[in-house]
């Protein structure tokens, strides 16, 4: 039991070093900043993760996500066959819209983003494609958490609840049994979007999120 507890703490740490290099390249005393970690088992931990590939150095020596995560993410996303299919959905949810389009899977007591598509606009909202956000803020998050809250509409508004001068409209992804699967949705500044977004992009959310739902295993 202790050698399990002991095997679980390391891989706790190397996850941390992880997340924190997905903001980008970091040195050896950031990340240290970053993880709370010492500095030996900051070095420790990411120099063994350079080992298998997870971390690589940079030219001028800080560490940074390696490309084997490449190849992990791949098959990480081909666990969701229809997140390919759901593609064309975001990306004419964008065109409808003019914001830009996430998806997003619960895990755990988050929600990570499987698939985004930009907006056009120079100002526009931004979501890394394997973010992992909350789901207590943002109407994704509040969609997965409790998919009553879409209501008779079937969409959540949030106005700057996840980033001051957001706004965001989603709707949720339903299997076949009306299991939540998924949500859909689109963000962008407030001064755009305005202070209630929910009923003029309400309607574009929801016919994506049925278009996604179309594309799931039966």
């Amino acid at each position: 039991m202790e050698q399990s507890v002991r095997t679980v703490g390391v891989l706790d740490k190397s996850v941390a070093v992880l997340r924190a290099l997905a903001d980008g390249p970091l040195a050896l005393a950031d990340l240290v900043g970053a993880t709370g970690l010492s500095r030996a088992t900051a070095h420790r931990l990411a120099s063994a993760l350079v080992d298998h590939g997870l971390v690589r150095r940079t030219d001028d020596g800080r560490f940074a996500l390696g490309a084997e995560l490449v190849g992990l993410g791949r098959a990480a996303a081909a666990g969701w066959p229809w997140g390919e299919a759901a593609g064309p959905a975001l990306a004419a949810l964008v065109e409808a819209t003019g914001e830009s389009a996430q998806l997003y899977v619960r895990e755990g007591d988050a929600r990570r983003c499987l698939l985004s598509r930009d907006s056009a606009h120079e100002l526009r909202s931004v979501v890394v494609e394997g973010a992992r956000l909350p789901l207590e803020v943002g109407s994704a998050g509040r969609v997965l958490r409790d998919p009553a809250a879409a209501g008779g509409d079937g969409w959540v508004a949030s106005v700057e609840e996840r980033a001051p001068g957001v706004a965001s409209v989603s709707a949720p992804v339903r299997a076949a049994d009306g299991t939540v699967v998924a949500a859909v949705g689109i963000s962008g500044p407030v001064d755009r979007l305005g202070p209630t977004p929910g009923p003029r992009h309400g309607p574009a959310v929801v016919a994506a999120a049925t278009r996604i739902a179309s594309a799931l295993p039966r």
